[in-house]
């Protein structure tokens, strides 16, 4: 269970740094550049989905053994995504029918995904988990 605990504390702070670049970015392009919200928040999320990778899987996730560096990646992106449909979709929901400022939206938006980015890496990337093992074999 400690081990768990760690392994959430160390996603959080890469996490929180994602995110910070996630929602600077959104925020940038749309007020600066004057992209429209979900052109911005696919960009964002993109370019910090790069960093999330490269700190994720130095300082969360052990590598697994039985996954090469490109299958580690390729599923790292699908695994995002994912994340990112969700992501878009849940703030156009936000925005477009609830009327919320993308601004807040995002914020929710952003610990919804957030859920699903850890448990979906944990069951599918993480070397030190056996739990997800049956599922990753039926998928493969």
């Amino acid at each position: 269970m400690s081990k768990l605990i760690e392994q959430m504390v160390k996603f959080s702070a890469v996490g929180m740094t994602a995110f910070c670049l996630d929602y600077g970015l959104l925020v940038f392009f749309t007020e600066v550049f004057n992209f429209n919200y979900l052109v911005s928040a696919t960009s964002s999320f993109a370019i910090s989905t790069v960093f999330n990778y490269c700190a994720s899987m130095r300082y969360v996730f052990s590598h697994r053994d039985d996954m090469s560096r490109r299958r580690e990646f390729i599923t790292f992106c699908i695994l995002s995504g994912i994340g990112l449909a969700m992501n878009n979709n849940l703030l156009w929901f936000s925005v477009d029918a609830l009327g919320m400022d993308y601004r807040l939206a995002k914020i929710f938006v952003g610990l919804i995904v957030s859920v699903w980015n850890f448990v979906s890496r944990r069951l599918f990337l993480d070397g030190n988990r056996n739990y997800g093992a049956s599922i990753r074999r039926t998928i493969s």
